[in-house]
């Protein structure tokens, strides 16, 4: 057997590409830097952003698949198929694959099981049904490629819309069985968003506890549900590369473990599921540069630094050419600190924030930039304000509100998990806000004053954006009388005033929990390679997948990324294994 990169040098896989050039062809264009040096192809075309080598400039990230000498694999393993990454689409993978009777391996880098996301989006469920919120799929699916700008697989994307219900019937009988209850959100009574973005009801969330009282975790439940079926995690096992044969067929993959290298073979395919790049500080500047503009806190997986999408690149795979980050605007930091990445060249990536996200900054107070003064809309999805605020100095933005903060918040009613801090205030409703917020008051991240000018002063405005600040509130306060924020368009019942003391301010950054651009991949989730023509026997699912998100995280689309991750590794398992109609 032998890898892709001993039949084929990087050179001539990048300059042999037809078209604008061998990046734009593997999805990397938008992975190269502005303002690289161009070079000449073969054929004397210019390639942007490519070096002599026609290499990408800066493209340190990917570097090249290592070669690895027979003599230095210690042992070989045979199986029917390989699920690589015990995360969310890893698990439902493995129990879906139990479920079949095959003989699989699962194996995890840690040593442990990754954590869960337990809210997932799924469509026309029996849950959906009963509360008689039946999803328009078709204007679902136009929603979702509105989002993304069209730069998606529309197709790839109708599975998670077509196959979500099915998933959540498997789903459902191994989490309440084991004591899980489903909560489902179908409190969407309102328009939600400046500009009227659709609603879908299709948020689920399973919880329930032990009989010790610990909190259950779906992850955990599957990993006991293939434990009783004779199966286990091969833990401590890293992904080196993948293993190909004379035809480009993915066979297997490399491990690196504590006692060396190790190979695996695969009957019916390798099925990566290994997050996201959250953690690759070179990856992110280079595939999502709005990171480095207006993120204050890295709050994803540390684990999450790319590994699966590098190997299934070194395979032949297409990445996603547009940058898909999940930020939320829940980064908070002190009056001063700006957005960026902040760590050196090959450290993992790290932000100035190092506190949990701050849920309270997905309200729709007013928000002002460093000069003072409103910048957006702030009904909008989580990103749009971070995305907006990285047009302003510092990437960073200043949410400020008064002590009606209670009354204002159950008015606002949000959707998603911004919903958690109407949830928290309501529970706590006679607790004094200093004291529900004691913490954040207490590092500094939250500031508190008995009048709007010494507000002003506490968060650092000063001269000429003091004084813009201070006209702000004066105009925000007449939008929210007149009920009509005439500079932004913000819907009525999500203004409020700035009138009773005291009075608070947060600054916040944007708060990275993965990245969603990925390997591309079609309607069975396998991987494609330059002309779009599936790779045999490599799929990927979840967060290294691609296809399906372009330029952001579709925040109103509540629960999609994991909802789409369950689904598209339970889709891959059972094309693998001809469970498909």
């Amino acid at each position: 057997m032998t890898n892709i990169g001993q039949r084929l040098t990087r050179r001539s896989f990048l300059t042999g590409a037809a078209g604008v050039g061998a990046l734009a062809a593997f999805g990397l264009a938008g992975c190269a830097p502005k303002g690289a040096e161009t070079a000449s192809a073969e054929n004397g075309a210019s390639i942007p952003g490519t070096n002599a080598d026609g290499q990408p400039e800066h493209s340190d990230w990917l570097g090249s698949a290592p070669e690895i000498a027979p003599e230095d694999i210690v042992e070989t393993k045979d199986t029917e198929l390989l699920i690589i990454g015990a995360g969310n689409g890893g698990m439902a993978a493995a129990a879906t694959a139990a479920d079949l009777g095959l003989d699989f391996m699962l194996c995890e880098k840690t040593g442990s099981v990754q954590r869960t996301r337990h809210w997932f989006g799924a469509i026309n469920t029996k849950y959906t049904e009963a509360a008689g919120a039946h999803v328009d799929e078709k204007q679902l699916l136009n929603e979702f490629a509105r989002y993304a700008s069209g730069q998606c697989d529309q197709r790839v994307i109708r599975v998670w819309i077509r196959e979500s219900a099915e998933m959540t019937d498997w789903l459902d009988p191994i989490l309440t069985s084991a004591g899980m209850t489903c909560a489902f959100d179908n409190d969407i009574d309102h328009a939600t968003g400046g500009t009227s973005f659709a609603l879908f009801p299709m948020e689920h969330y399973y919880s329930g506890k032990d009989a010790s009282g610990e909190s259950l975790e779906r992850n955990k439940v599957l990993l006991a549900y293939i434990n009783e079926r004779g199966h286990d995690v091969t833990y401590n096992h890293k992904l080196v590369k993948l293993v190909q044969d004379d035809s480009g067929s993915v066979t297997g993959a490399l491990f690196e473990t504590s006692d060396g290298y190790v190979q695996v073979n695969s009957e019916k395919g390798v099925l990566l599921a290994t997050g996201g790049y959250t953690s690759n500080a070179e990856m992110l500047r280079a595939c999502n540069p709005l990171v480095d503009r207006c993120v204050t806190l890295q709050y994803g997986s540390p684990n999450n630094v790319g590994e699966g999408i590098k190997a299934g690149i070194w395979a032949g795979g297409q990445k996603d050419s547009i940058g898909a980050p999940m930020i939320f605007d829940r980064g908070a930091v002190k009056p001063g600190e700006s957005a960026g990445i902040i760590s050196e060249p090959g450290e993992v990536a790290t932000f100035v924030g190092t506190d949990k996200q701050f849920n309270l900054g997905s309200q729709p107070f007013m928000k002002v930039a460093r000069d003072g003064k409103r910048f957006v809309n702030e009904s909008t999805p989580y990103d749009f304000c971070c995305f907006a605020a990285a047009e302003h100095e510092g990437g960073v933005f200043c949410q400020v509100f008064d002590s009606n903060l209670k009354e204002d918040v159950k008015r606002f009613s949000t959707i998603g998990c911004s919903r958690q801090t109407q949830q928290l205030l309501a529970k706590e409703a006679d607790t004094p806000i200093d004291d529900i917020y004691a913490a954040e008051l207490e590092k500094g991240v939250m500031v508190k004053a008995d009048t709007i000018d010494e507000l002003a002063d506490k968060l650092g405005f000063a001269d000429e954006a003091k004084e813009a600040f201070l006209a702000e509130v004066e105009k925000y306060n007449g939008f929210y009388d007149a009920q009509d924020d005439a500079d932004f368009g913000k819907e009525a019942y999500r203004l409020s005033a700035l009138r009773t003391a005291p009075f608070y301010g947060v600054w916040y950054g944007g708060s990275l929990l993965t990245t969603v651009d990925g390997l591309r991949i079609n309607e069975d989730m396998q991987v494609l390679d330059a002309n779009a023509r599936p790779i045999k026997g490599l799929y990927a699912a979840g967060d290294c997948s691609g296809s399906v998100f372009g330029n952001n995280y579709p925040e109103y689309i509540v629960g999609c990324a994991c909802g789409r991750t369950i689904t598209f590794a339970r889709h891959a398992v059972r094309h693998m294994a001809g469970d498909l109609a």
